[in-house]
């Protein structure tokens, strides 16, 4: 999920110059208001959060929210760590587990633990965002990703759901291929989901205390990932995943499944509205992925990308108010109800779309694991290896023992 924050010269230019032309003021007013002006470079699409920046410059018309807007994940990275290294940061932004610990380490960041609005916020979430006591990102909710399945075509093999056990899971991929259903794709150029969960699980079943293992040194990428990697494997070495899907988009894979031509794919919250409209009359749901031999149903996940400020800002009393706007009980509910996401602040509990049912508990619990965010240090060169590894895996030109090694040389090194 995230890049390598080594980009040449020119990627840096074309990705400045991208975000410029899409750049524009709060509310789609291209900044046209009378206040002073607050810059913000936004995680969310302009659907989602125009309509909340206007909500909030009513309320405060002596601030102009001026939003530029980049799409997550690797596009939303490499644009603000570009405006950061050349000193044009927006005065808030989105911090995010992909590159929380360059944003910290860096000091380009406020300490916000102090503010009254941050107790709205549970501790899962500043804890991710936070590090010494201090908590650098406002964090109102909490995401996880499943396997969302048609229940259409999986009811064509007799199936009503995905089922709770890895085995049973493969089972059901055979049976929808043998049926001439298209089983399962998943975006591999991003960390899998299915990795993720299988990982977060092992990681679980170990008290939580894996990664610091693996970091430290008293254990290994390869005695920890080789099985989880070997699992995921059998989906690519039996032909049930599409090993094609290394090229796709996520857009493309949602597309695929928006448009029945693939039973299952991984997703989350983000998807429950778009799918709605793509596809009104599909029966759809999400469940945790399948428990990997030994282990447990889980799902990939971690608190969502918090609002952040820049340390350099001028306006640091404003875009306070700016944010205590976006973690209002206020805020949040407008935010909510345009995003579909799993929010976790205090004073307000969202209605949340049937279909997430299977997966809320353990979400508001944070029962969820990412890489990204466990990682301690490195993440952003070990995620980059990781993907790469895994998509050489999954055409078959690695094995998944190599691949885990391959993180090792990588750690050591980095």
């Amino acid at each position: 999920m995230k890049r390598n924050s080594r980009r040449s010269l020119t990627m840096i230019a074309a990705t400045a110059l991208a975000l410029t032309v899409a750049a524009c003021g709060g509310g789609g007013s291209a900044g046209g208001g009378g206040g002073e002006k607050l810059t913000f470079l936004s995680w969310s699409g302009e659907e989602i959060m125009a309509p909340v920046v206007a909500d909030f410059e009513a309320k405060h018309p002596d601030i102009d929210v001026e939003v530029s807007y980049a799409p997550p994940v690797a596009e939303y990275i490499q644009a603000l760590q570009t405006r950061v290294l050349s000193g044009t940061a927006p005065d808030v932004f989105v911090i995010a587990a992909e590159n929380k610990t360059n944003l910290i380490e860096g000091k380009h960041v406020v300490d916000l633990s102090g503010e009254p609005w941050m107790s709205a916020i549970p501790e899962f979430n500043k804890k991710t965002y936070g590090k010494d006591g201090a908590v650098y990102g406002a964090s109102t909710s909490t995401w996880g990703a499943g396997v969302a399945y048609n229940k259409e075509l999986l009811a064509k093999v007799g199936a009503k759901t995905v089922p709770a056990t890895w085995e049973e899971f493969l089972d059901l991929c055979r049976k929808l291929k043998a049926a001439g259903v298209k089983p399962y794709l998943e975006d591999l150029s991003q960390m899998p989901t299915i990795v993720s969960s299988f990982v977060g699980a092992h990681n679980a079943a170990q008290d939580f205390t894996m990664d610091q293992k693996i970091f430290s040194g008293t254990t290994s990428f390869e005695k920890e990932w080789t099985k989880p990697l070997t699992e995921f494997n059998k989906l690519y070495a039996e032909g049930l995943g599409d090993a094609n899907a290394v090229g796709l988009t996520s857009d493309q894979v949602f597309d695929e499944f928006a448009n029945g031509r693939v039973a299952m794919i991984t997703s989350g919250p983000w998807n429950v509205a778009p799918l709605k409209k793509a596809a009104p009359d599909m029966q759809f749901a999400i469940a945790p992925v399948p428990a990997a031999p030994g282990g447990e149903p889980f799902l990939a996940g971690a608190a969502s990308p918090g609002y952040a400020i820049n340390a350099k800002s001028d306006k640091v009393n404003q875009a306070k108010t700016f944010i205590e706007y976006l973690v209002s009980q206020e805020g949040v509910q407008k935010f909510q109800k345009l995003s579909n996401d799993i929010t976790v602040t205090k004073d307000y509990q969202p209605v949340l779309d049937p279909s997430l049912k299977s997966i809320v508990k353990d979400v508001r619990a944070g029962n969820v694991y990412l890489p990204m965010i466990a990682w301690t240090r490195s993440e952003d060169v070990l995620n980059v290896e990781a993907v790469a590894q895994i998509q050489q895996m999954v055409k078959g030109t690695v094995t998944p023992q190599e691949a885990a090694a391959a993180l090792d040389r990588k750690l050591a090194s980095s």
